[in-house]
């Protein structure tokens, strides 16, 4: 673990999100319905349980490199993307906040996507020459 770069605490707390986010379901067998239950009943079908493995996985993949520091950016971009099917399939309609104003929003998505790239991209998106 690179515990000097300036992401780590970023990363660190990403990580702990994914991986509570992930190894609960995974432990109970609780994949198998969001799979089944959700993912084939939403168009997956017949492979929403695969679907579903592979997304909980992919966030136990994402945890390990950002403690790691390696492969950040493949990582992010999984899973950012599997953070914005989320938001187009659920939170949307839902509205912009998670608890108070509103529930099962898209807040908490969109901090979780901007915090991917600001690892990604730790120096900004543009290189200044020089």
């Amino acid at each position: 673990m690179n515990f000097t770069n300036s992401t780590f605490l970023l990363r660190a707390a990403v990580a702990i999100i994914l991986l509570t986010h992930s190894l609960p379901s995974i432990y109970t067998g609780d994949v198998n319905n969001f799979g089944s239950l959700y993912l084939n009943t939403v168009g997956f079908a017949p492979i929403g349980v695969p679907l579903a493995w592979a997304i909980k996985l992919s966030h136990v993949a994402a945890a390990i490199c950002l403690l790691l520091d390696k492969y950040i950016k493949p990582a992010a971009i999984v899973t950012i993307s599997i953070l914005l099917a989320g938001i187009v399939m659920l939170h949307f309609k839902e509205g912009w906040f998670v608890i108070g104003g509103g529930r099962n929003g898209w807040e908490y998505s969109f901090l979780l996507i901007v915090v991917l790239l600001s690892m990604m991209y730790p120096n900004g998106f543009v290189q200044r020459k020089g």
